[in-house]
C-alpha cells in the first residue's frame, strides 16, 4: 500500500514546494531562469527552422481543440469496444471523457488566477487576464491525451497498450517541452501541468474497475483472435 501511494504524495509533495516557491518568489525560482537561457542558447546555436516548427506544432496539441475533442473521440471509442466486448459498464467512458475535460479548466484557472504569475517574456499581466502558473497548455495535453488513452489502452491487448501509453507519456512531455523552447512558458508552470495530470492519471486509473484488454468478456457467440 506504501508503495502504490508513494508516487502521487511525491507528485503532491514537489506541486506544493513549486506553487510555494512561485508564491513567495523563492531561489527555486532561478531554474526557470537558467531553462530560459539554456533554451534560448541552444536555440540560437542550431537556428533550426524544422525544431522551431515541431516545437510550435507540439505547444500546439496543448490547446482546447485538437485536446478536448481527442479525449471526447477517445471516449466514444473505448465505450464501443468495451460494448462490443460484451462489459457490462460499456458506457462508463461517456461519463469519464467528459467530466475529465470539465476538470482541465477547474484545475487550472483558479489557480492562474491566484498565482497571477507573468510570462517568460515577464511582460506585466493585463487586467483581468489570468497568469501563467500552471501551464494550462500541458495540463490540457496530460489530461486529455492521457485519459483517453487510459479509456482506450483498457481496451487493448498489453502491449498494445503499453505502446499507446508510452506514446501518450512521450507526447505530453513534448508539449511541455515545446512551450518551453517557444518561451510560452516558465519551465516550472510547465512541471506544475505535469505533476497535476499525472495525478489526475493516477486517481482515475486507480478508480475504474480493473477491466483491461485480456479481461475484457467477449461478446456471446464470439471467440479470440487465437479461438480461446
Amino acid at each position: 500500500m506504501c508503495d502504490s501511494l508513494s508516487t502521487p504524495v511525491l507528485l503532491a509533495v514537489l506541486l506544493a514546494l513549486v506553487s510555494w516557491q512561485v508564491a513567495a518568489t523563492g531561489p527555486l525560482l532561478d531554474l526557470d531562469l537558467w531553462v530560459r537561457r539554456s533554451v534560448a542558447h541552444l536555440r540560437d546555436s542550431l537556428h533550426s527552422g524544422a525544431l522551431d516548427w515541431l516545437a510550435h506544432l507540439l505547444s500546439d496539441l496543448g490547446s482546447t481543440l485538437p485536446a478536448i475533442p481527442v479525449l471526447l473521440g477517445a471516449g466514444a471509442l473505448a465505450a464501443w469496444r468495451s460494448r462490443r466486448a460484451g462489459v457490462r459498464r460499456w458506457w462508463l467512458p461517456l461519463l469519464v471523457a467528459p467530466l475529465a475535460a470539465v476538470l482541465i479548466p477547474l484545475l487550472v484557472v483558479p489557480a492562474k488566477d491566484y498565482f497571477a504569475r507573468p510570462g517568460p517574456l515577464e511582460e506585466p499581466l493585463s487586467p483581468g487576464s489570468w497568469g501563467w502558473y500552471p501551464s494550462g497548455h500541458t495540463t490540457t495535453a496530460g489530461v486529455s491525451y492521457g485519459v483517453g488513452a487510459l479509456l482506450v489502452g483498457r481496451t487493448l491487448r498489453a502491449t498494445a497498450r503499453r505502446v499507446l501509453w508510452a506514446a501518450t507519456v512521450l507526447l505530453g512531455l513534448g508539449v511541455g517541452v515545446g512551450l518551453i523552447w517557444c518561451v510560452y512558458h516558465w519551465f516550472l508552470d510547465v512541471l506544475a501541468g505535469w505533476c497535476l495530470s499525472a495525478l489526475v492519471l493516477w486517481c482515475l486509473a486507480r478508480w475504474l474497475p480493473r477491466e483491461s484488454a485480456g479481461q475484457l468478456p467477449l461478446a456471446p457467440g464470439r471467440t479470440g483472435a487465437d479461438g480461446k
